[in-house]
């Protein structure tokens, strides 16, 4: 049974990749509007799906992909104004390409104006957009439209949607409906579209499909690179739970609580119920808090905050206030009058309701030691993106909380072996506060990366980063003290005026120092992969020995493919973007590693292609994909068909090991700063290529 479930996951999962690789998250269609009987607007609307955004028109030159309108032809008519964006246009700060950016989210929607000079008009172009998630971005889009009509307002009443006097050209559809198999629109697209020479270079075989090669690579590795969701937000809530329970505010409550219920039951199996619907209650408590975040803030917000300055900023300063509160600078507390009210009306209550306000007193009692626990967790996992991370988080951090009192009602003897409260649970308290400060430069870096004030390069942060840690350890062995620390008395009953240290805060030191010691090669450009998720970029350091940057040989797919087949190399393609954030990430998390800059420069022939590059072909291209014409005007294009057509996907960014006749040699990968397995994707691919030799 466990080895049916395994498979159906795997199942699941790898669905979803190929969907997510392949599916277009936004459908733009053009449509024409007469505003008077001399003014003509081309509308384009659209949906976006949850998650995804379409860049606006405002974008300075360097940045992701803005929306642009190319007119082909224009008889009668001529442009009033520039495209606009009329959606909901919301602006952030990018903190990869250094500027402000506007999208928009859930519908897409630009207007262009133009004025009638004939009686008789026709415009044609076509539309480009740019469209990204927290993980992918798809290639440039174009949105096609023709029309015609006249300036007659008897056929063309104001305000009234005109259809085209004649058939609009065809709207490309690079990628396939959501009912259909990627195989088999692109065996529709090999059948009716051999890969002329212009297309694929005289290289017929090296365009020709591989999407159902790569599905068997995919569907046959159990350990395809995971992603950050909602697994890890309940990983990370239930942490926070059982770090929670170890604080003065809740771990004296345990005993009393228990005690409570079974003293006041008729008999031990109804003091256990109660109990166990206590601990429910507090799951539905913090859950209902996850969910409230999640209405608050709403999918759109969720999504952006892992860029928005402004919202990094805030985070920053909200976890050194935590932090300043654990360390005994303060105490957040929520008024008393609150707590007062709740206990009141619990004990006046009876059945159901009272357990479940008696939980309510306990979040609210507790709260000057679980809000800033909650506070960075609830930051952590809102700035995943996934819009249930909240709620699973709390559901974790709930579980977490509640277990005990249900465990010890079960099992009453075990009260009697619970460690007393004392200076432990102060020690507990500190370390989280010097975490939580630890973790506000983080999102200070996101901000300092957005603004581009370069106060908080790599080697800056990493010297916070060492000091922290090192004063960590040194408080652990007892050579600092805060102001919540309890004096200790030897046996004349005189203050010890430096405290023993226990064997466990010992260890805990160890560590601590040794994690300081780790970090500080980096600030000499060693890779410290075990903060690279949280330290600002290697290009933001000024100061680094030696050079692990990797740039392709090759950013032309036949002339790349030559090449490896003249050396007898396996190749490496890279499908990226200009304006894609999340290629710059890899590029910065991964690529600047050692051994994977190593193997990639020496073991493959690395192919970049740039689906956003706007150099023109030397003549337009017309190919035949999903029985619709697509247009490929731009190099951009024709690598973004090449994607698409011969590997089933569109999004980047998209790497993909082949040998020199085009196949796979085992499952693409995508969107994941996992080093070690961005290096075993690198080592099988070698293995494979050389058990073909």
């Amino acid at each position: 049974m466990k080895r049916i479930s395994s498979l159906f996951t795997l199942f699941i999962f790898t669905a979803a990749a190929v969907l997510a690789q392949f599916h277009n998250p936004v459908s733009i269609q053009a449509t024409q509007k007469m505003v008077s009987d001399d003014v003509l607007e081309v509308l384009f609307q659209g949906p976006i799906d949850m998650g995804w955004h379409v860049y606006g028109t405002d974008i300075a030159d360097g940045g992701p992909t803005r929306a642009e309108l190319t007119l082909e032809t224009q008889k009668g008519v001529k442009p009033d104004g520039k495209l606009r964006a009329t959606g909901k246009v919301q602006k952030a700060m990018d903190e990869m390409f250094g500027m402000e950016v506007s999208y928009m989210e859930g519908t897409a929607s630009f207007v262009q104006r133009f004025i009638i000079t004939e009686p008789e008009y026709e415009v044609a172009g076509y539309l480009t957009y740019g469209a990204c998630n927290d993980e992918n971005c798809i290639p440039p889009t174009n949105v096609e439209f023709s029309f015609k009509g006249t300036a007659s307002p008897k056929s063309s009443p104001e305000g009234k949607d005109l259809q085209a006097a004649e058939p609009a050209a065809p709207s490309p559809s690079p990628e396939p409906s959501e009912n259909s198999e990627p195989s088999d629109s692109l065996e529709s697209s090999e059948s009716s579209v051999s890969p002329e020479p212009s297309v694929g270079g005289g290289e017929e075989a090296l365009w020709a499909p591989v999407v159902d090669e790569l599905k068997a690579f995919e569907e046959g590795n159990s350990s395809l690179p995971s992603r950050k969701g909602w697994v890890g937000a309940f990983l990370l809530g239930l942490l926070g739970g059982l770090i929670a329970l170890l604080t003065p505010c809740v771990w004296p409550i345990i005993p009393m609580t228990v005690s409570f219920f079974l003293k006041r039951a008729e008999d031990k199996k109804k003091g256990i119920r109660d109990a166990i619907t206590y601990g429910i209650s507090i799951v539905v408590i913090y859950v209902l808090l996850g969910l409230l975040v999640t209405l608050i803030f709403g999918a759109s917000a969720l999504n952006a905050l892992s860029t928005n300055a402004v919202f990094n900023i805030f985070f920053c300063l909200m976890l050194l206030v935590f932090g300043a509160s654990f360390l005994g600078g303060f105490e957040i507390t929520l008024p008393s009058s609150w707590t007062n009210a709740v206990d009141k009306k619990s004990g006046s209550t009876s059945g159901l309701l009272s357990i479940f306000l008696m939980a309510f007193t306990l979040s609210l009692v507790s709260f000057s030691c679980t809000g800033p626990i909650i506070g960075f967790l609830l930051v952590e996992v809102s700035t995943t993106g996934s819009l249930l991370a909240p709620t699973v988080g709390m559901l974790g951090f709930a579980l977490a909380l509640a277990l005990p009192f249900t465990l010890f009602a079960m099992f009453p003897a075990w009260l009697k072996t619970m460690p007393k409260s004392g200076n432990w649970m102060n020690c507990i308290k500190v370390c989280l506060g010097l975490l939580e400060i630890a973790f506000a430069l983080k999102f200070f870096s996101v901000a300092d990366l957005a603004y581009g004030w370069h106060l908080m390069d790599r080697e800056v942060f990493l010297c916070l980063w060492i000091v922290i840690f090192a004063l960590m350890g040194a408080y652990l062995i007892g050579w600092i003290r805060f102001p919540h620390d309890e004096d200790e008395y030897d046996e004349m009953g005189e203050v010890v005026q430096r405290p023993r240290t226990s064997v466990t805060r010992f260890f805990m030191a160890l560590a601590a120092f040794a994690f300081a010691i780790y970090m500080v090669p980096g600030l000499w450009g060693a890779p410290c992969k075990a903060v690279s998720a949280f330290a600002p970029p290697m290009q933001t350091q000024d100061f680094r020995l030696g050079d692990a940057s990797v740039e392709a040989r090759f950013n032309d797919y036949d002339e790349g493919m030559q090449y490896a087949a003249a050396h007898d190399m396996p190749v490496m393609i890279d499908f990226t973007g200009y304006g894609c954030v999340n290629c710059r990430k890899m590029e910065a998390a991964v690529w600047t590693d050692p051994q994977v800059a190593s193997i990639m420069k020496e073991d493959y022939v690395l192919i970049t292609l740039y689906v956003d590059e706007k150099t023109p072909l030397p003549e337009k291209l017309t190919v035949q994909e999903n029985g619709q014409d697509v247009t490929l005007r731009t190099v951009g294009d024709r690598w973004s068909y090449l994607q698409r057509s011969k590997f089933g996907a569109n999004a980047q960014p998209f790497y993909v090991l082949i040998d020199n006749a085009g196949h796979p040699l085992t499952a693409s990968y995508s969107y994941n700063e996992d080093v070690q397995a961005y290096l075993s994707f690198l080592e099988t691919g070698l293995r494979e290529y050389r058990k073909r030799r």
